[in-house]
Formats: structure tokens, C-alpha cells, sequence
């Protein structure tokens, strides 16, 4: 689809391009229709986008998203507060939540190690993991990262650090793809996954 040279909807549409997932096309039929939808929806849409951006940050704990210094989840009373799943990225705790098999805390990484796209140990929040597992009355450390090659690098490490504690370190049970992602899997399979999990044995 060839754009109409109208600046309004050129700018949309390179705006919604840049999303992920979402190509030039798929951008143009967005912003149509958010051009054919009535004033209201357009301004709820717009609200709720700087909203987020305003009152949202990272939670002081966790790295999981959060309105308050703490996520809802590190603030929950309930959650096993002995546990901490260690995810790659926001959208892998939202995933782990979907299924209800898991309640305990997490930690978000922020990504995992990766030579070749230049991202070291220390862009991450592995220090602070390891402070947690010091301060916290810790004893298990679920590793559910995605499993690819950068992410066995990263559970590697992790294992290597956090040896010197006393804590349990388990992964995610075998049978997720590699080159998997957890956001693209079915509840099912995460839900095995962690129920199954298997204990990394410390050399």
C-alpha cells in the first residue's frame, strides 16, 4: 500500500512501524483504523499510552514493571517470598503468571549475555540477583531463561556466581525448543516446565 502523502497518517504509520512485530503494512491498516474509529477511542488510546509511560518504572526489587517502588508481586504477602524465578525479560513473568503454577518472586535480567551483540555480565541485573540471594532468605533460584545459546551462556554464569550460597539452583525441565521464546509458548508446556524443573548440580 502506497501512503496518501497526508503528514498526520505518514507519521502515525512510521510511528506504529517501529513496534515490534509490526511491518510497514500492518502499520498502515492500524492507523486507518484508528483513523475510521470514533474521537474517544483515539484519545483513550493516546491516554493510556503516555499513562503508561508516566506512572509506570522499574520495580526497586525485581526489575519487573511497577507503578509503586515495588511490583504487585514483590508487595503480595502471599507469594513464597523463598523463591526467585530469574526471567530474561517483563514479558516472560507475564507468561510464567498465565499459567498459576508458579508463586514465588522473580527477577528480571534485562536480556542475557551475548558476546556478539556486545552485552556483558554487568548490563545486566545478575549483581543485584546475587545481592538478593545474600540479603533475602533465599533458598531456590528458578533459572526459567529462554533456551538458546545465549541463554545457557547466561544460566552458566549465574550457576558459577551463585555457587558460594546456599541456595537450590533448578532450570525449567527439558522439552522447551531450543530457540525458544517462554511469551510464544502455550500455558501448558511452561506450566510442565516448572512443575518438572530440574536441580543444577553445583561442581
Amino acid at each position: 500500500m502506497k501512503d496518501l502523502g497526508i503528514s498526520a497518517l505518514d507519521k502515525l504509520i512510521d510511528q506504529l512501524a517501529q513496534l515490534p512485530g509490526i511491518g510497514r503494512k500492518t502499520a498502515q491498516r492500524l492507523a486507518l483504523f484508528i483513523l475510521k474509529s470514533d474521537t474517544q477511542f483515539a484519545s483513550d488510546l493516546a491516554n493510556a499510552i503516555i499513562n503508561l509511560k508516566q506512572n509506570t518504572h522499574l520495580c526497586k526489587r525485581c526489575f519487573n514493571i511497577a507503578e509503586d517502588d515495588l511490583c504487585a508481586i514483590c508487595s503480595d504477602p502471599t507469594r513464597d517470598q523463598h523463591k526467585i524465578c530469574v526471567v530474561e525479560d517483563i514479558v516472560d513473568v507475564m507468561a510464567i503468571e498465565e499459567t498459576h503454577t508458579y508463586s514465588g518472586l522473580y527477577h528480571v535480567l534485562g536480556g542475557v549475555i551475548s558476546p556478539l551483540a556486545g552485552v556483558s555480565p554487568d548490563q545486566l541485573h545478575i549483581q543485584e540477583l546475587i545481592r538478593r540471594v545474600q540479603e533475602e532468605d533465599i533458598d531456590e533460584v528458578l533459572l526459567a531463561i529462554n533456551p538458546s545459546t545465549e541463554g545457557e551462556t547466561t544460566i552458566i554464569y549465574i550457576s558459577e556466581q551463585l555457587k558460594p550460597f546456599n541456595v537450590k539452583l533448578t532450570r525449567l525441565a527439558s522439552g522447551i525448543p531450543i530457540g525458544s521464546h517462554l511469551e510464544y509458548l502455550d500455558m501448558a508446556t511452561i506450566g510442565r516446565a516448572i512443575q518438572s524443573r530440574q536441580e543444577l548440580k553445583k561442581g
